[in-house]
């Protein structure tokens, strides 16, 4: 057990302070206390002794300055069980501090404020706190650390229960949250320093990460798994109504959120098993939805549906005749919403603006690493396209191939997805051989009863062969949009010729593993 005899309390955010306080001082512990906390507690008639009274030297550098001092953290880092502490202490006429009740400087909440100026962020990087935070958790045998607001009444229940005394098991476990809770501050500086620099690769990757919320289970259900959001960047998925989410239903809105974040307003994705299996930009959400569930309907079936847009209720009428694990969008009207409570085990999540929720970089965890890259936002325009084949596109064969390439970048590798201007008719994903992809695309959009003559073909990467391109003459496609730069173009581009194919190269690979 640790005796509360002496408490140290230096906190920004001063939510239930004053109970908590109340409740110390009625126990007869003697609260030391700083700056803005002081005159709070002193403001609600608590008694509390300034630290420039404790320590007998002033604060200075404009605040910078407190509790640096050897009365305060010898205070906290004495340690009567250690050979030699309690004579030091007794020496120094230092006298030891029980309970440390200090959160930091809000530096997070500062430059999340829009063009914070450097000055301002650079004031709200708390250097005292840290450091009695630390002190504190290494000496937890003795000394009892609170950063989270949320353990005021945990505090308060063991000394009621214990003549004023914190477990040290209790103490232990407030250690292990000071010591995540400073990490990721000096986290958030440090990511924010970087950005400055813009240095999205630094030599030391630094990540901060805060547990949102515990999944329904991993990959698959004997897995445990839990969703982090960034310290920096709050994470906008907001559900709405539906079942706990599993590992795997977060990948899925994952990609169902890219992929229709990346695609023209009012577009519509279907995903399974983090591939499209339909995708389609129309005038409106609900054709857009009909002509992307029409490309592969066996495999919408259970899928995850992300919307580019608002959903409203003659669409969630549409979503609602077949079973679906959840939709993604930027908004849900409140007409929708009744639909959707009449199967209240499909997920809704919302996003405001997916384009502002894009995030700029790629995390890959592989064994004992991580794999660090920027995402593939990157597209063509028309005026990069290079025709290569004899047979030149009309402008409505560019807007064809447009939407092809556009879709193409969104599917597994090796990719190949066949369109008609504005949806898929079918899609080859995952594959080892790109043949092998070409063939798939054309058996699911045979297996809809879709016909592929005359549509737009997008290939994520070049053909190494010819045998790609003959077997998409066969299908009846009538042109092909790929990056090109193999070795082997110019027999590509010949069986183009010979098939009357349109071909055009657009110089950008666009693998996704």
């Amino acid at each position: 057990m640790i005796k509360i005899n002496r408490a140290l309390i230096s906190v920004s955010d001063k939510t239930n302070l004053i109970p908590f306080a109340k409740f110390l001082s009625a126990k007869g512990v003697e609260i030391i206390s700083t700056g803005g906390t002081l005159k709070e507690l002193i403001k609600n008639d608590i008694p509390a002794i300034k630290v420039e009274d404790y320590t007998g030297f002033p604060e200075m550098l404009d605040g910078r300055l407190k509790t640096l001092h050897p009365i305060i953290h010898g205070g906290l880092l004495g340690n009567p069980g250690m050979p030699g502490h309690s004579a030091d202490l007794e020496k120094h006429n230092i006298q030891s501090i029980d309970l440390v009740v200090v959160n930091l400087y809000p530096f997070a909440e500062t430059i999340a404020k829009p063009n914070v100026a450097l000055e301002e962020a650079i004031e709200n990087i708390d250097i005292g706190g840290p450091t009695m935070l630390r002190s504190g958790a290494k000496n937890y045998q003795c000394t009892v650390v609170v950063t989270d607001i949320d353990d005021y009444p945990k505090i308060q229940d063991e000394m009621e229960k214990n003549s004023g005394s914190v477990l040290k098991s209790t103490s232990f476990l407030l250690a292990q949250k000071v010591f995540a809770h400073t990490a990721l501050y000096d986290s958030t500086i440090n990511q924010f320093f970087n950005q400055l620099e813009n240095n999205p690769f630094p030599e030391i990757l630094t990540l901060g990460f805060k547990k949102k919320q515990s999944l329904r289970y991993g990959e698959n259900p004997h897995q445990s798994a839990a969703f982090y959001e960034s310290i920096t960047t709050k994470s906008q998925f907001n559900p709405l109504q539906g079942k706990e989410l599993s590992f795997n239903n977060m990948l899925d809105f994952d990609a169902a959120f890219h992929t229709a974040a990346l695609m023209k307003p009012n577009s519509v994705s279907i995903i399974k098993h983090l591939n499209p299996c339909g995708v389609a930009s129309a005038a409106t959400t609900v054709e857009s939805f009909e002509l992307a569930r029409r490309t592969d309907p066996v495999s919408a079936f259970g899928g995850v549906i992300g919307v580019s847009g608002v959903v409203d209720s003659d669409l969630a009428e549409k979503i609602v005749e077949n079973f679906v694990e959840g939709v993604i969008a930027e908004k849900f009207t409140e007409e929708s919403r009744v639909v959707f409570s009449r199967k209240p085990n499909i997920r809704l999540i919302e996003i405001s603006d997916f384009r502002k929720a894009l995030s700029d970089r790629d995390f890959r965890p592989i064994h004992q690493g991580l794999l660090l890259q920027d995402r593939d936002y990157e597209i063509i325009t028309e005026n990069d396209l290079k025709i290569v084949s004899k047979k030149k596109p009309t402008d409505e064969d560019i807007k064809g191939l447009m939407f092809a390439w556009s879709c193409v970048r969104l599917i597994k590798s090796n990719a190949i997805v066949y369109t008609d201007k504005n949806s898929t008719l079918g899609i080859g994903a995952g594959q080892m051989s790109r043949v092998d992809s070409v063939e798939i695309g054309a058996a699911k959009a045979r297996k809809s009863n879709l016909d592929l003559k005359g549509s737009y073909v997008g290939s994520d990467a070049f053909f190494p062969f010819r045998d790609g391109i003959d077997a998409l003459a066969k299908e009846g496609a009538r042109a092909i949009i790929q990056p090109g730069g193999s070795i082997r173009d110019e027999e590509v581009i010949r069986a183009a010729d010979e098939h009357d194919l349109i071909m055009v190269f657009t110089g950008m690979r666009h693998f996704r593993h």
